[in-house]
């Protein structure tokens, strides 16, 4: 087997990490539109949180771990919305939304060179920045399918996990 000397290519250009997952938070938003609005923050399947609780953790890390990357300042986990934790349905999309628009707007702040720099995301989970930005995502796509569950037990089709 023949080995050849590569220089280092990234497989993604930050601006398609963020397009990959402000395709994700699409979906969960459409995923929260599917919930009856008596279920989302009550309904659950064998012990599991709510629909709604989880979308909350979503929210507890999106913006606020955006930040700490960009500012190396870390709140600690769970601050950003403790005074503001919607309880309606309505409430949790005007916030997705709003956190969505943070989002746009911080992530051109991230320095250059940062995705590879170490650091504690909210004082916890150490490691590279992107190992952390995975994690955000891959904890959105994991609750999601929490979500999923919950709608397919109610007798609600989830919208389509493709279509992002």
């Amino acid at each position: 087997m023949e080995t050849k000397n590569m220089e280092a290519q990234a497989v993604l250009t930050p601006e398609e990490l963020l397009a990959h997952w402000q395709g994700h938070r699409r979906l969960t938003r459409r995923t929260i539109e599917a919930f009856p609005d008596d279920k989302l923050f009550t309904y659950s399947v064998g012990g599991m949180r709510p629909f709604g609780e989880l979308a909350l953790e979503m929210l507890h890390m999106a913006e606020p771990g955006l930040k700490g990357i960009v500012t190396r300042k870390w709140e600690k986990y769970g601050d950003s919305h403790k005074d503001a934790t919607p309880t309606t349905k309505k409430d949790l999309l005007a916030q997705w939304d709003k956190t969505t628009e943070a989002i746009d707007k911080l992530w051109p702040q991230i320095p250059e060179g940062r995705f590879q720099e170490i650091d504690k995301a909210f004082g916890q989970w150490e490691g590279p920045i992107y190992w952390n930005m995975m994690y955000f995502i891959d904890n959105e796509i994991h609750h999601r399918a929490q979500g999923y569950v919950y709608l397919r037990s109610l007798g609600i089709t989830p919208p389509p996990f493709w279509e992002r």
